[in-house]
Protein backbone atom coordinates (compact mmCIF):
# COMPACT_ATOMS: atom_id res chain seq x y z
CA UNK A 1 0.00 0.00 0.00
CA UNK A 2 1.44 3.33 -0.99
CA UNK A 3 1.92 5.81 1.80
CA UNK A 4 -0.01 9.01 1.51
CA UNK A 5 1.97 12.17 2.30
CA UNK A 6 0.02 15.25 3.27
CA UNK A 7 1.69 18.65 3.06
CA UNK A 8 0.30 21.41 5.23
CA UNK A 9 1.01 24.95 4.12
CA UNK A 10 1.50 27.59 6.78
CA UNK A 11 -0.35 30.81 6.49
CA UNK A 12 0.36 34.21 7.87
CA UNK A 13 3.08 36.81 7.40
CA UNK A 14 6.55 35.36 7.84
CA UNK A 15 9.91 36.69 6.83
CA UNK A 16 10.80 35.27 3.47
CA UNK A 17 14.27 36.76 3.27
CA UNK A 18 13.23 40.23 2.14
CA UNK A 19 14.61 43.53 3.33
CA UNK A 20 12.04 44.00 6.12
CA UNK A 21 12.26 41.14 8.65
CA UNK A 22 9.28 41.16 11.03
CA UNK A 23 7.96 44.29 9.40
CA UNK A 24 10.98 46.41 10.35
CA UNK A 25 13.40 47.96 7.90
CA UNK A 26 17.09 47.07 7.86
CA UNK A 27 17.97 50.40 9.50
CA UNK A 28 15.57 49.86 12.39
CA UNK A 29 16.78 46.32 12.96
CA UNK A 30 20.41 47.46 13.10
CA UNK A 31 19.50 50.23 15.53
CA UNK A 32 17.78 47.68 17.76
CA UNK A 33 20.83 45.40 17.60
CA UNK A 34 23.03 48.32 18.66
CA UNK A 35 20.67 49.29 21.49
CA UNK A 36 20.58 45.72 22.85
CA UNK A 37 24.39 45.39 22.77
CA UNK A 38 24.85 48.82 24.37
CA UNK A 39 22.29 47.94 27.03
CA UNK A 40 24.35 44.88 27.93
CA UNK A 41 27.44 47.09 28.24
CA UNK A 42 25.71 49.50 30.61
CA UNK A 43 24.29 46.56 32.53
CA UNK A 44 27.79 45.23 33.10
CA UNK A 45 29.02 48.61 34.33
CA UNK A 46 26.10 49.06 36.72
CA UNK A 47 26.42 45.49 37.98
CA UNK A 48 30.11 46.12 38.73
CA UNK A 49 29.11 49.30 40.58
CA UNK A 50 26.52 47.38 42.58
CA UNK A 51 28.96 44.64 43.61
CA UNK A 52 31.60 47.20 44.61
CA UNK A 53 29.13 49.20 46.64
CA UNK A 54 27.88 46.11 48.42
CA UNK A 55 31.46 45.10 49.24
CA UNK A 56 32.30 48.51 50.73
CA UNK A 57 28.82 49.40 51.94
CA UNK A 58 29.93 50.70 55.34
CA UNK A 59 32.28 53.30 53.82
CA UNK A 60 30.35 54.22 50.67
CA UNK A 61 29.60 57.96 50.30
CA UNK A 62 26.05 59.11 50.99
CA UNK A 63 24.64 60.71 47.83
CA UNK A 64 22.58 63.26 49.76
CA UNK A 65 25.81 64.64 51.23
CA UNK A 66 27.71 64.69 47.94
CA UNK A 67 25.30 66.22 45.43
CA UNK A 68 23.98 69.18 47.37
CA UNK A 69 24.77 72.08 45.02
CA UNK A 70 22.33 74.16 43.01
CA UNK A 71 23.31 76.93 40.57
CA UNK A 72 23.19 80.47 41.98
CA UNK A 73 22.33 79.12 45.45
CA UNK A 74 25.76 79.04 47.03
CA UNK A 75 25.73 77.74 50.59
CA UNK A 76 22.17 76.40 50.32
CA UNK A 77 21.83 72.71 51.13
CA UNK A 78 19.71 71.29 48.30
CA UNK A 79 20.39 67.56 48.17
CA UNK A 80 19.48 65.92 44.87
CA UNK A 81 17.42 68.89 43.64
CA UNK A 82 19.63 69.74 40.69
CA UNK A 83 20.08 66.09 39.72
CA UNK A 84 16.29 65.71 39.73
CA UNK A 85 16.02 68.79 37.49
CA UNK A 86 18.58 67.30 35.09
CA UNK A 87 16.57 64.09 34.96
CA UNK A 88 13.35 65.98 34.24
CA UNK A 89 14.99 67.92 31.40
CA UNK A 90 16.31 64.76 29.77
CA UNK A 91 12.97 62.96 30.09
CA UNK A 92 11.17 66.02 28.68
CA UNK A 93 13.53 65.91 25.67
CA UNK A 94 12.35 62.34 25.14
CA UNK A 95 8.77 63.65 24.98
CA UNK A 96 9.70 66.20 22.32
CA UNK A 97 11.39 63.42 20.36
CA UNK A 98 8.17 61.40 20.46
CA UNK A 99 6.31 64.44 19.11
CA UNK A 100 8.91 64.84 16.35
CA UNK A 101 8.49 61.21 15.29
CA UNK A 102 4.70 61.56 15.31
CA UNK A 103 4.92 64.73 13.21
CA UNK A 104 7.14 62.83 10.78
CA UNK A 105 4.51 60.14 10.37
CA UNK A 106 2.10 62.93 9.45
CA UNK A 107 4.65 64.45 7.03
CA UNK A 108 4.62 67.80 8.86
CA UNK A 109 8.06 69.21 8.21
CA UNK A 110 7.76 72.35 10.35
CA UNK A 111 6.61 70.47 13.45
CA UNK A 112 9.37 67.90 13.05
CA UNK A 113 11.95 70.70 12.91
CA UNK A 114 10.54 72.48 15.97
CA UNK A 115 10.40 69.36 18.13
CA UNK A 116 13.85 68.25 16.98
CA UNK A 117 15.22 71.66 17.96
CA UNK A 118 13.63 71.37 21.42
CA UNK A 119 15.19 67.92 21.81
CA UNK A 120 18.61 69.31 20.90
CA UNK A 121 18.25 72.18 23.38
CA UNK A 122 17.27 69.71 26.12
CA UNK A 123 20.33 67.60 25.33
CA UNK A 124 22.64 70.61 25.53
CA UNK A 125 21.13 71.70 28.85
CA UNK A 126 21.66 68.22 30.27
CA UNK A 127 25.28 68.11 29.09
CA UNK A 128 25.97 71.55 30.55
CA UNK A 129 24.37 70.52 33.83
CA UNK A 130 26.46 67.38 33.97
CA UNK A 131 29.64 69.37 33.32
CA UNK A 132 28.69 71.77 36.13
CA UNK A 133 28.06 68.84 38.46
CA UNK A 134 31.44 67.32 37.58
CA UNK A 135 33.12 70.65 38.32
CA UNK A 136 31.64 70.81 41.83
CA UNK A 137 32.38 67.14 42.46
CA UNK A 138 36.03 67.59 41.46
CA UNK A 139 36.47 70.90 43.25
CA UNK A 140 34.91 69.79 46.53
CA UNK A 141 33.51 72.02 49.24
CA UNK A 142 34.63 71.01 52.71
CA UNK A 143 37.85 69.05 52.35
CA UNK A 144 39.13 66.16 54.46
CA UNK A 145 42.33 64.34 55.37
CA UNK A 146 43.45 60.86 54.39
CA UNK A 147 45.26 58.63 56.87
CA UNK A 148 48.17 56.32 56.18
CA UNK A 149 45.70 53.45 55.94
CA UNK A 150 43.65 55.24 53.26
CA UNK A 151 40.74 56.18 55.55
CA UNK A 152 39.00 59.51 55.01
CA UNK A 153 38.47 61.81 58.01
CA UNK A 154 35.93 64.61 57.64
CA UNK A 155 35.20 67.46 60.06
CA UNK A 156 31.94 68.44 61.73
CA UNK A 157 30.76 70.74 64.51
CA UNK A 158 29.15 69.61 67.75
CA UNK A 159 25.76 69.46 65.95
CA UNK A 160 27.11 67.08 63.33
CA UNK A 161 27.17 69.62 60.47
CA UNK A 162 30.10 69.57 58.07
CA UNK A 163 32.86 72.09 58.65
CA UNK A 164 35.15 73.29 55.87
CA UNK A 165 38.91 73.32 56.25
CA UNK A 166 38.75 77.03 55.48
CA UNK A 167 36.89 77.60 58.75
CA UNK A 168 39.54 76.28 61.11
CA UNK A 169 42.81 75.39 59.38
CA UNK A 170 45.77 77.41 60.65
CA UNK A 171 48.15 79.35 58.44
CA UNK A 172 51.77 78.33 58.91
CA UNK A 173 54.29 80.15 56.68
CA UNK A 174 56.15 77.40 54.85
CA UNK A 175 57.76 76.98 51.49
CA UNK A 176 56.11 74.12 49.66
CA UNK A 177 56.97 72.69 46.27
CA UNK A 178 55.60 69.85 44.20
CA UNK A 179 57.93 67.01 43.24
CA UNK A 180 57.81 66.89 39.45
CA UNK A 181 59.94 65.54 36.66
CA UNK A 182 60.63 69.09 35.50
CA UNK A 183 62.55 69.66 38.73
CA UNK A 184 64.83 66.72 38.18
CA UNK A 185 62.79 64.16 40.12
CA UNK A 186 62.30 62.18 36.95
CA UNK A 187 61.32 58.86 38.46
CA UNK A 188 58.00 59.95 40.00
CA UNK A 189 55.43 62.70 40.33
CA UNK A 190 54.15 63.23 43.86
CA UNK A 191 50.62 64.30 44.73
CA UNK A 192 50.37 68.08 44.23
CA UNK A 193 50.55 70.25 47.34
CA UNK A 194 47.06 71.28 48.41
CA UNK A 195 45.73 74.47 49.90
CA UNK A 196 46.72 73.32 53.38
CA UNK A 197 49.30 71.02 54.84
CA UNK A 198 48.45 68.30 57.33
CA UNK A 199 50.27 70.33 59.98
CA UNK A 200 48.07 73.36 59.31
CA UNK A 201 44.92 71.26 59.59
CA UNK A 202 46.04 69.61 62.84
CA UNK A 203 47.12 72.91 64.42
CA UNK A 204 43.84 74.55 63.46
CA UNK A 205 41.88 71.59 64.77
CA UNK A 206 43.65 71.79 68.12
CA UNK A 207 42.76 75.47 68.35
CA UNK A 208 39.03 74.84 67.73
CA UNK A 209 37.56 72.60 70.47
CA UNK A 210 34.11 72.75 68.85
CA UNK A 211 35.32 70.81 65.80
CA UNK A 212 35.22 67.00 65.74
CA UNK A 213 36.32 64.28 63.34
CA UNK A 214 33.78 62.21 61.45
CA UNK A 215 34.89 58.92 59.94
CA UNK A 216 33.60 57.44 56.69
CA UNK A 217 31.98 54.48 58.48
CA UNK A 218 28.19 54.47 58.32
CA UNK A 219 26.15 53.39 61.33
CA UNK A 220 22.87 51.48 61.25
CA UNK A 221 20.86 54.72 61.33
CA UNK A 222 22.51 55.76 58.00
CA UNK A 223 24.69 58.42 59.64
CA UNK A 224 28.47 58.50 59.79
CA UNK A 225 30.42 57.91 63.00
CA UNK A 226 31.48 61.07 64.86
CA UNK A 227 34.44 60.65 67.21
CA UNK A 228 34.88 62.25 70.59
CA UNK A 229 37.34 65.10 70.97
CA UNK A 230 40.03 62.81 72.36
CA UNK A 231 39.49 60.16 69.70
CA UNK A 232 39.49 62.87 67.02
CA UNK A 233 42.90 64.15 68.13
CA UNK A 234 44.24 60.61 68.18
CA UNK A 235 42.95 59.82 64.69
CA UNK A 236 44.65 62.89 63.24
CA UNK A 237 48.03 61.51 64.27
CA UNK A 238 47.75 59.16 61.28
CA UNK A 239 46.84 61.93 58.83
CA UNK A 240 49.00 61.75 55.72
CA UNK A 241 47.56 64.13 53.13
CA UNK A 242 44.88 66.80 52.80
CA UNK A 243 42.17 65.93 50.28
CA UNK A 244 39.93 68.46 48.56
CA UNK A 245 37.27 67.26 46.13
CA UNK A 246 37.41 64.02 44.17
CA UNK A 247 39.68 62.48 41.55
CA UNK A 248 40.57 59.02 40.30
CA UNK A 249 43.17 58.78 43.09
CA UNK A 250 41.57 60.42 46.13
CA UNK A 251 38.05 61.31 47.21
CA UNK A 252 37.06 63.54 50.11
CA UNK A 253 33.54 62.10 50.19
CA UNK A 254 34.51 58.55 51.11
CA UNK A 255 35.64 55.43 49.28
CA UNK A 256 37.67 56.29 46.16
CA UNK A 257 35.88 53.65 44.05
CA UNK A 258 32.76 55.82 44.20
CA UNK A 259 34.54 58.58 42.29
CA UNK A 260 36.01 56.09 39.81
CA UNK A 261 32.62 54.64 38.96
CA UNK A 262 30.97 58.07 38.94
CA UNK A 263 33.42 59.52 36.43
CA UNK A 264 33.39 56.42 34.23
CA UNK A 265 29.67 55.62 34.10
CA UNK A 266 28.28 59.17 34.01
CA UNK A 267 31.04 60.10 31.56
CA UNK A 268 30.19 57.13 29.33
CA UNK A 269 26.53 58.08 29.43
CA UNK A 270 27.40 61.73 28.79
CA UNK A 271 29.33 60.64 25.69
CA UNK A 272 26.19 58.87 24.48
CA UNK A 273 24.12 62.01 25.07
CA UNK A 274 26.70 64.12 23.23
CA UNK A 275 26.69 61.67 20.32
CA UNK A 276 22.91 61.78 20.28
CA UNK A 277 22.89 65.59 20.20
CA UNK A 278 25.34 65.62 17.27
CA UNK A 279 23.21 63.10 15.34
CA UNK A 280 20.06 65.06 16.17
CA UNK A 281 21.67 68.22 14.77
CA UNK A 282 22.51 66.43 11.51
CA UNK A 283 18.96 65.09 11.24
CA UNK A 284 17.57 68.55 12.10
CA UNK A 285 19.44 70.17 9.21
CA UNK A 286 18.33 67.40 6.86
CA UNK A 287 14.75 68.15 7.90
CA UNK A 288 15.25 71.85 7.13
CA UNK A 289 16.75 70.99 3.74
CA UNK A 290 13.71 68.84 2.93
CA UNK A 291 15.72 65.63 2.53
CA UNK A 292 13.09 63.42 4.14
CA UNK A 293 10.26 65.31 2.47
CA UNK A 294 11.74 64.29 -0.88
CA UNK A 295 12.05 60.68 0.28
CA UNK A 296 8.43 60.72 1.42
CA UNK A 297 9.62 59.19 4.70
CA UNK A 298 10.89 60.47 8.07
CA UNK A 299 12.21 57.07 9.12
CA UNK A 300 15.62 58.56 10.00
CA UNK A 301 13.91 60.68 12.66
CA UNK A 302 12.31 57.54 14.05
CA UNK A 303 15.63 55.67 14.13
CA UNK A 304 17.49 58.43 15.94
CA UNK A 305 14.46 58.65 18.23
CA UNK A 306 15.00 55.04 19.28
CA UNK A 307 18.58 55.86 20.24
CA UNK A 308 17.52 58.98 22.16
CA UNK A 309 14.89 57.05 24.15
CA UNK A 310 17.53 54.45 24.98
CA UNK A 311 19.88 57.15 26.30
CA UNK A 312 17.07 58.55 28.46
CA UNK A 313 16.19 55.11 29.80
CA UNK A 314 19.82 54.39 30.70
CA UNK A 315 19.97 57.64 32.65
CA UNK A 316 16.98 56.51 34.71
CA UNK A 317 19.00 53.49 35.84
CA UNK A 318 22.16 55.54 36.41
CA UNK A 319 20.15 58.07 38.42
CA UNK A 320 18.62 55.29 40.49
CA UNK A 321 21.92 53.51 41.20
CA UNK A 322 24.06 56.56 41.97
CA UNK A 323 21.65 59.01 43.53
CA UNK A 324 18.61 57.24 44.96
CA UNK A 325 19.66 53.79 46.19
Amino acid sequence: MAATVTTTATTGKTWGGGNEPMGASYGKMMMWFFIVSDALTFSGFLAAYGFSRFKFLETWPIADEVFTHFPFLHGVDAPMYYVALMTFILIFSSVTMVLAVDAGHQMKKTKVAVYMLLTIVGGFIFLGSQAWEWKNFIKGEYGAVETTGGAILQFVDTDGKRVSLDDFAATIPTERADDTRSKGIWFQDSAPAGEYTVEEVVKGFEAHPDVLVRTEFIKEDKTKTVLSREASLASLQDAQIVVRGASLIRNEYGHKLFANFFFFITGFHGFHVFSGVVINILIFFNVLLGTYEKRKSYEMVEKVGLYWHFVDLVWVFVFTFFYLV
